[in-house]
């Protein structure tokens, strides 16, 4: 919702996936993410996808780890190149390689088009391998124009989220307070969220929410800043366990389901649809009217519906 340059406003956005498991931390670059998609996934550890849009001063972002499919989808929602070192192959491999999911991807099995130019290690002595991948921009840059990828926005592309015009403040002011939240409550559960226990608490100051996880602030390694953002959103899912191994799968394109819509410090209770592979995400309060978030940067967690009850805000 905020002012930036043309060139940047007419470009699709990068969505990269990142580790979010205390072996990986830190991470470097999540502060310049626009949006933050978080969802479970095997082992019941939580994995980030950034949305990034401002990345040309940007040497690297990373670690970089693997695909489940729901990120897909959601990064298709807003006509993002999508990136990642690694995949669960039976389930993500049919819909990654098809021709309209433009991505850029490490060469693994299970990858059709793979852009070695885009990846590299970082060391960091004492971390797995798994934990020392990452995506250069430079490299990244080279791998779209080798691919052909449209940069701009296709005509496919419907506009997610409204915003607040600059100088006013979406308020909420009949909504209920709500300025501690957590995704996966207080209880010890398998819902994915009680492994770093993250939460986000409101400063009426700024009208930021801070991202708190494994006892601590949440922070960026490229800047030392905590992660902060101006609007929260809590979207409910039909979850499966899919196999013995454990990946999850998540309905996140559907006609609708239920939303918790953080923002100034309130909360709106309602409900959210994506409807079809390349539609975008609505929110909506229990009228049927779209919120209007607040500008700047936005978080989703995704909350597997089976353990929605263990979402707590206050």
């Amino acid at each position: 919702g905020e002012w930036k340059k043309q060139s940047i406003v007419d470009r699709r956005p990068l969505a990269i996936m990142v580790p979010n498991n205390p072996p990986a931390m830190p991470q470097y670059g999540l502060s310049r993410a626009s949006i933050i998609y978080e969802a479970p996934v095997e082992g019941r550890i939580t994995r980030l996808m950034c949305v990034v849009e401002d990345y040309d001063d940007m040497k690297y972002i990373g670690p970089i780890r693997s695909s489940r499919d729901y990120y897909i989808y959601e990064a298709m929602a807003l006509d993002a190149i999508y990136c990642n070192w690694g995949l669960a192959v039976p389930y993500v491999a049919p819909t990654i390689n098809r021709e309209d999911i433009h991505n850029v991807s490490q060469a693994v099995t299970g990858i059709d088009s793979p852009s070695t130019e885009a990846f590299d290690r970082i060391s960091r002595p004492g971390y797995s391998l798994e934990f020392t991948g990452y995506m250069f921009i430079s490299g990244y840059k080279k791998a779209i124009e080798r691919h052909k990828y449209d940069t701009n926005y296709r005509d496919t592309f419907e506009q997610a989220f409204i915003f607040a015009d600059d100088g006013n403040k979406a308020e909420y002011s009949d909504y209920p307070d709500a300025t501690l939240l957590k995704p996966g409550g207080d209880a010890s559960n398998s819902g994915g969220y009680n492994h770093a226990n993250p939460y986000f608490k409101y400063n009426p100051e700024d009208g930021l929410y801070y991202r708190y996880q494994l006892g601590k602030p949440h922070t960026d390694d490229m800047n030392g800043e905590q992660l902060a953002v101006s609007n929260v959103i809590f979207k409910v899912c039909h979850g499966e366990i899919l196999d013995d191994h454990g990946y999850l799968g998540f309905e996140v394109h559907a006609i609708g389901g239920e939303a918790y819509i953080f923002t100034n410090g309130k909360v709106i209770k309602g409900n959210w649809n994506h409807v079809g592979d390349f539609g975008a995400n609505h929110f909506y309060d229990d009228e049927g009217d779209e919120v209007v978030l607040n500008q700047g940067k936005t978080w989703i967690c995704l909350i597997w519906d089976k353990y929605k009850d263990c979402v707590s805000y206050e």
